[in-house]
């Protein structure tokens, strides 16, 4: 009997601990099973809308100025094979302008037009404008000075020996594995770091392991960008996140504030975190499409605007300095364009004056011939108009 009181006091004590450890990691936990089911078919749509009920999120401020007009153009006929292509992807938001006007807007899947949505890899190329224009101004004036210069706590990472250009251009070598179908993926680990309130920065510190020499091959790994903002923050001695919104998003008089999903130590995940409404996205483009002209204001250095929506990825890759250019891109009104995982677009036609602006919660993303057939769509769009 008296192994049995110990076994069931042993029982309890075990219990106590668990339970006490659950309700001090509720949050993190909370968030570790967000993570887990923020693709579930059945909450994709509210997820991608509603990321500041999940995550670790932080307003940024954009002040109290007019909201930039975005006047009604004569209403657009879209091409027939349109209507399909927003059901077979699961679109929830489409807007398209034409030479800075509204021709055509529509939601989806009970989206509305005021909702926040997650920009995933759109998010890129913001922080891409961001870092053109300090480039411009001198805090980083050679592109191919070694990040390790900027954020020293990189040094001995797969990061250390890798220029600025690298990590613009998608080429720093470091292995990762960018699988987001895959539970264990490099990619997916980040998750579940920033679920659970870790550090991006340390993340990124810990990463080892090359995949090829920096400079030498375009792979696509998401944490680069992250690094990019480590440069920022080290050559500006400022939060990348707060400079965006002062030197990019206040000026361009957004509709609603905007917020970026955060790790634990408030640093903004700018590789993908970025929420805003699709209207704004679509400024965005057209401050690209407008060669980086807001009104009377330059608010993008016009060479950095060409130059990052040229082709700079070794090896002859479809990709700038975090936007992705098709090869064929000279066909095609020298178009460009911003994408994020599950059907997230900005797409750029400048010899067209055409942006389009795509939200969705595509599931089937990754299945053959996905990009390539929304690639076909946007410029069909384009082209029609």
């Amino acid at each position: 009997m008296r192994i049995v009181r110990i076994v069931i006091r042993v029982v309890l004590l075990v219990a106590l601990v668990a339970g006490g450890l659950a309700v001090w990691k509720r949050e993190e936990i909370a968030r570790l099973l967000a993570v887990n089911s923020l693709f579930a078919p059945n909450k994709i749509v509210a997820n991608f809308s509603g990321m500041d009920r999940l995550f670790l999120t932080r307003p940024l401020e954009i002040g109290a100025g007019p909201v930039s007009q975005l006047p009604q153009g004569e209403a657009a006929t879209l091409p027939p094979d349109v209507a399909a292509w927003v059901e077979a992807r699961a679109v929830t938001a489409l807007v398209v302008l034409q030479s800075g006007a509204l021709v055509h807007e529509s939601y989806y899947l009970g989206t509305r037009p005021e909702d926040l949505r997650i920009s995933w890899s759109v998010a890129k190329s913001y922080l891409s404008a961001l870092f053109g224009i300090l480039h411009a101004e001198g805090m980083v004036p050679d592109l191919d000075a070694r990040v390790v210069d900027f954020a020293p706590s990189l040094k001995g990472s797969a990061y250390d020996g890798a220029s600025v250009r690298d990590v613009l251009t998608m080429s720093a070598g470091a292995a990762f594995n960018e699988d987001y179908l895959d539970f264990n993926s490099d990619i997916n680990r980040m998750g579940r770091v920033l679920a659970l309130g870790g550090s991006m920065n340390g993340f990124a510190a810990g990463l080892r392991a090359r995949a090829a020499p920096p400079g030498t091959r375009w792979h696509y790994v998401s944490i680069d960008t992250h690094v990019l903002g480590m440069v920022i923050a080290g050559a500006s001695g400022r939060d990348p996140a707060d400079l965006l919104a002062e030197r990019l998003l206040a000026p361009m008089g957004l509709e609603r504030r905007p917020y970026y999903v955060t790790d634990g130590e408030g640093t903004a995940f700018v590789l993908g975190g970025l929420n805003l409404t699709t209207r704004d996205y679509a400024r965005f483009g057209l401050l690209f499409a407008q060669a980086g002209l807001w009104g009377e204001r330059q608010l993008v250095p016009a060479d950095w605007v060409a130059a990052s929506t040229a082709l700079q990825a070794p090896g002859g890759a479809a990709y700038g300095y975090q936007w992705w250019v098709p090869t064929d891109s000279a066909a095609h009104g020298g178009d460009y364009f911003a994408r994020g995982i599950y059907g997230q677009y900005i797409y750029v036609n400048p010899a067209r004056a055409v942006v389009v602006a795509v939200n969705a919660a595509d599931t089937r993303f990754e299945d053959v011939g996905v990009d390539e057939g929304n690639l076909a769509v946007l410029r069909s769009i384009a082209e029609s108009l």
